[in-house]
């Protein structure tokens, strides 16, 4: 379905019957991306193209649309900055996790156009992001903390998902 908020048009998001989702900016990244997280034994709840002009205000709108769905235990963002800059996703992305107050393990991946200011911004936050530089990682990972959080939700076991870093 086409994404919109009071602001206009800013991607498309297809629901999926999986538990982990996916924020990607481009058709053929977010196929990659899914492809990815089923080879590792996962199953993607949606995939959200952001597309390559997206702001923080609509990462932000991205992200209350993935945490809406009950059946997340997972986000996975997989954006190539090459129009869209990393720094402008990583401020969406501190922005919605913080606003959302988002208790799900959130891995993120940026290459591209201003990668080093998005690592920067994510780096000084104290929000809980795991970031990642290759998807394969990325992907893994997802899955491994997916399954974590989907097993403790159905033994009503409450996690404090925390970074000791």
């Amino acid at each position: 379905a086409v994404v919109s908020t009071q602001s206009g048009h800013y991607g498309r998001d297809i629901g999926l019957d999986g538990n982990i989702g996916c924020l990607v900016n481009g058709a053929g990244l977010a196929m990659a991306t899914m492809d990815i997280i089923k080879l590792h034994g996962g199953e993607p709840a949606n995939f959200l193209d952001v597309g390559g002009g997206a702001t923080a205000e609509q990462v932000t709108e991205a992200f209350k649309i993935i945490s809406s769905d009950p059946n997340v235990t997972a986000i996975l963002v997989n954006i190539f900055g090459g129009i869209m800059r990393c720094d402008v996703i990583a401020q969406g992305i501190l922005e919605a996790a913080t606003n959302l107050k988002l208790d799900i393990p959130l891995i993120v991946r940026l290459q591209g156009t201003n990668v080093k200011e998005a690592k920067a911004l994510m780096g000084m936050s104290s929000v809980k992001i795991l970031p990642v530089d290759d998807l394969d990682d990325a992907a893994s990972m997802a899955v491994k903390l997916s399954d974590i959080v989907g097993q403790a939700q159905r033994l009503n076991v409450k996690l404090d998902f925390s970074l000791d870093i």
